[in-house]
């Protein structure tokens, strides 16, 4: 009895402790691995089956057991001491191969691979207990961070009985910093690496974002920027990578490396980067070699090619299969992977910048190496705030394909705007292809079910930087956990996502779980209609892509101009991918063009994507196309109202830091929102030459004061 009231008393002196930590401000470090005290009631409920842990001492199970450790020290109040044997309670942790009561149990593991985990409630020697079970000990502490989850979401665990696996292979952050410590297309401060006092600094920073991205299942991080610097390469470097990897590794997360093409020119000393040459392909063997004999579990490499002034294997008349071969040849004997980027475009094709990178790589197919994953963005532009699939997913049916989305908002709105991505990610996920009939959905693409591909792959470009936050905005942090939940299954609702991120990040109450998980999911779309209505696309300001340029058309090259996506004239506006137009739509499987083929009858999110339309077009509601437009623009800018009332009524669930913060964002969101809304309304309007709608109020400056606006020091330029 006496034990019963001692605990107690640390329970409420738990919550006591917990109410006055949420009185002081929080500063967002601990992201959605906030473990606060819970309320009495239900910490009542979970201390029984919370009092001791068995577990093993290597890496990976210490940090299990250690996560388990801290996350009930701070639900409840008290530590979870490791224990040498089973009683009431325990947790017992491991594989078969090394937990006797766990290989008693026999468990049904054999479906859950490597990386799979089963947490079942059962008896063992009459005592009740939790078991966290699987093949691996990377398994294990995935499955640690479940249960944490499980409690921290406010649900049972007396009656357990779970089983999940990772649907994708490789589950990987890009992070696109410089050794300098900028960052490009970055909005949450420098680079968190700091390659300057690497390898001797081990900052704990890497730890807990090690632990953060373990508990999503990220197993992989590419750590510097896609276009690379060869100096990466070089032993000094290796070793610092080196010290990266052994902070990571005890997290499950390999090490990965952007790689510069022309590296055997600027580091080797030869006059050529031609992959077929045989100096060449020995260099990156070489290379290859020293880098694993720093790092043994070394991931692999990610290459950007020909693309963007970038070098590669074009150089030399070779294919990107050529280029993407060699390296797989180097990495091959060590078990690494190459993940070549298809993002390309260049002045080869005039006609439609949406096509190129089909053309490029379509007829590829069949020509990889087995360790190499064709990188695709989700897109066949450039991460915008909607864009059709590109049409390489499922079209390469021998080529494992790999999806890249952008975690980082470069496009939509950067660290100040709240734009949950989740539904993007899940729209592209769930497009069907119709590659192999109805069904045939991007997930089933590169998941590998679809052509039954073993080697599978999801990138996400992070927007991590070092920045108290991490991402340089609370909600940001957001879309990093949405990322590794959906690369975990990408069959997962990105409202359920929301709505988990919400309670661990914020609170339980379902009072503000509901409308902010509502405010979520509605964030995109208003997002799109105040920047990109009815499909217009790439419609930003030139380099730093801060703000609205539709009228920007002196750059050298066309695609590089929002004027070549909009074709606005007095004629019409939108860009025509049809038999009339680009004809890009006939790179799609017929079933799925022929969603998009009809303006009259396909969903006009796409609508400006597909046509070009004359203003006086009658849309689905009966509203001309210019009317229409100017409407979505505006419900744009009416939402972000809507959000700001719905969070300022939500002050007493929320620290007052974080409180605030999100309100001066969504302050800074309403007053760029309207800025989008008025810029591109005028540049248009001074096209079709029409009145505004009823009701709708004119932009608050002439046109020329929007073109005059220029932003030197934008955040994310990189160098």
């Amino acid at each position: 009895m006496t034990q019963r009231i001692a605990r107690l008393v640390l329970l409420v002196l738990g919550l006591t402790l917990g109410l006055v930590t949420m009185a002081h401000a929080e500063d967002g470090y601990d992201l959605w691995l906030r473990y606060r005290p819970l309320p009495v009631a239900q910490a009542q409920i979970y201390a029984p089956h919370l009092t001791s842990v068995v577990a093993g001492d290597r890496p990976m199970l210490s940090a299990a057991r250690s996560e388990l450790q801290r996350g009930v020290s701070g639900f409840l109040g008290h530590d979870l001491p490791a224990a040498t044997s089973i009683g009431d309670g325990a947790l017992v942790i491991g594989t078969p191969a090394e937990q006797p009561a766990i290989k008693a149990l026999n468990l049904p593991l054999s479906g859950l691979g490597e990386e799979g985990y089963l947490i079942r409630s059962v008896t063992v020697d009459g005592h009740k207990v939790t078991v966290i079970a699987a093949n691996s000990d990377r398994g294990v502490l995935y499955g640690a961070f479940r249960l944490l989850r499980q409690i921290q979401t406010g649900q049972g665990i007396d009656k357990l009985d779970m089983a999940d696996a990772p649907k994708i292979r490789v589950r990987l952050l890009n992070h696109w910093d410089n050794l300098d410590g900028s960052v490009e297309r970055g909005y949450a401060g420098a680079s968190i690496w700091d390659w300057w006092r690497l390898p001797d600094l081990k900052d704990q920073r890497y730890t807990d974002y090690a632990r953060a991205n373990a508990s999503i299942g990220i197993n992989g991080t590419v750590v510097n920027n896609v276009n690379a610097k060869a100096l990466s390469l070089t032993a000094p470097y290796i070793a610092k990578t080196a010290a990266l990897a052994d902070s990571l590794r005890p997290y499950g997360i390999k090490i990965y490396l952007s790689a510069r093409f022309s590296s055997p020119i600027e580091l080797g000393g030869l006059k050529t980067a031609d992959p077929l040459d045989p100096a060449v392909r020995a260099w990156w063997r070489a290379k290859t070699d020293e880098i694993y004999k720093a790092i043994p579990d070394f991931g692999g490499f990610l290459v950007k090619a020909n693309s963007e002034g970038q070098p590669g294997p074009g150089d030399y008349h070779r294919s990107h299969a050529d280029g993407a071969n060699m390296l797989a040849e180097a990495l091959a004997p060590h078990g690494g992977i190459v993940m070549w980027r298809a993002f390309v475009y260049s002045e080869h094709d005039a006609s439609d910048r949406a096509k190129q990178a089909y053309n490029e790589f379509h007829p590829l197919d069949g020509q990889f190496a087995d360790n190499v994953l064709v990188q695709i963005k989700n897109g066949p532009i450039d991460f915008q705030p909607r864009e059709p699939f590109s049409p390489l997913f499922g079209a390469m049916p021998k080529t494992r394909e790999m999806m890249e989305f952008q975690i980082t908002k470069e496009y939509t709105g950067q660290a100040t705007h709240l734009v949950y991505l989740a539904p993007l990610f899940e729209e592209t996920l769930k497009a069907d292809t119709f590659v192999r009939g109805a069904g045939s959905t991007v997930a089933r693409v590169i998941d590998g079910s679809l052509e039954k591909h073993a080697l599978t792959g999801m990138a996400g470009v992070a927007n991590i930087g070092a920045n108290r936050n991490w991402t340089g905005s609370d909600f940001d942090q957001a879309n990093w956990y949405a990322f590794g939940r959906l690369a975990w299954n990408p069959d997962a609702s990105s409202r359920d996502i929301a709505t988990d991120w919400v309670r661990m990040t914020f609170s339980g109450d379902p009072a503000f779980v509901t409308p902010v998980v509502d405010m979520m999911m509605n964030s995109r779309e208003a997002m799109a209609d105040y920047m990109t209505p009815l499909g217009l696309h790439h419609q930003m300001a030139t380099g730093h892509h801060y703000g609205p340029g539709p009228w920007v058309h002196e750059l050298a090259r066309p695609e590089w101009n929002p004027v070549y996506y909009n074709k606005a004239d007095a004629g019409g506006i939108g860009f025509d991918r049809t038999k009339t137009g680009s004809d890009a739509l006939a790179q799609y499987n017929p079933r799925a063009a022929k969603i998009w083929s009809d303006p009259r009858k396909m969903d006009e999110r796409y609508l400006l994507w597909f046509h070009h339309l004359p203003w006086d077009y009658r849309l689905q509601d009966g509203h001309t196309l210019w009317d229409g437009l100017v409407m979505r623009y505006q419900s744009g800018v009416d939402q972000t109202g809507v959000m700001q009332i719905t969070w300022t009524g939500l002050a007493p669930y929320v620290d007052a830091q974080r409180f605030a913060a999100v309100s001066q964002n969504l302050t800074i969101q309403r007053r760029e929102a309207k800025w989008w809304r008025d810029a591109s309304i005028s540049y248009f309007q001074s096209k079709s030459g029409l009145p505004l709608p009823a009701g709708y109020t004119a932009p608050a400056l002439p046109l020329e004061a929007y073109e005059a606006l220029t932003f030197p020091y934008a955040p994310g330029q990189g160098h």
